[in-house]
């Protein structure tokens, strides 16, 4: 498989992923995370959107001073890596205190504002390319 194919296959499952992500998201903010199984829900579908976002980023720099070429790209793109690296960060501490006390903390609310600017900007950067899907 080519590195086109691969970046193309693992872009659709984002695109796949981004929608239940985001509805897991709202679920849990319109809920205040009431409940095991909708924590673990957004848990399943999270942890692979979060893999396959540093795959994609793998699949476009590989690992060769792929940090310094992020101060290459637009303000959007740099702003949408820093988000992600903020909500993955603050979603681990989240999950940490959740296994611990077993209930919302107001970490686990500001993983989810963070995670929420995060999803609005990865919409804005699909939405900038969608050229590439429809190929």
């Amino acid at each position: 498989m080519t590195k086109a194919q691969k970046l193309k296959q693992c872009n659709w499952i984002l695109a796949i992923l981004l929608p239940i992500v985001l509805a897991s998201s709202i679920q849990l903010e319109a809920t205040s995370s009431n409940g095991v199984l909708p924590v673990i829900l957004h848990i399943a579908v999270a942890i692979p959107f979060m893999v396959l976002i540093i795959w994609h980023i793998y699949l476009h720099f590989k690992w060769n001073k792929w940090l310094s070429k992020f101060s290459k790209l637009k303000n959007a793109t740099r702003i949408l890596w820093w988000l992600y690296l903020i909500t993955f960060l603050s979603g681990i501490a989240t999950l940490i205190h959740w296994l611990i006390e077993n209930q919302h903390s107001p970490l686990g609310g500001i993983h989810g504002k963070i995670g929420f600017l995060m999803i609005a900007f990865a919409i804005g950067h699909i939405i900038k390319r969608l050229k590439f899907f429809n190929r």
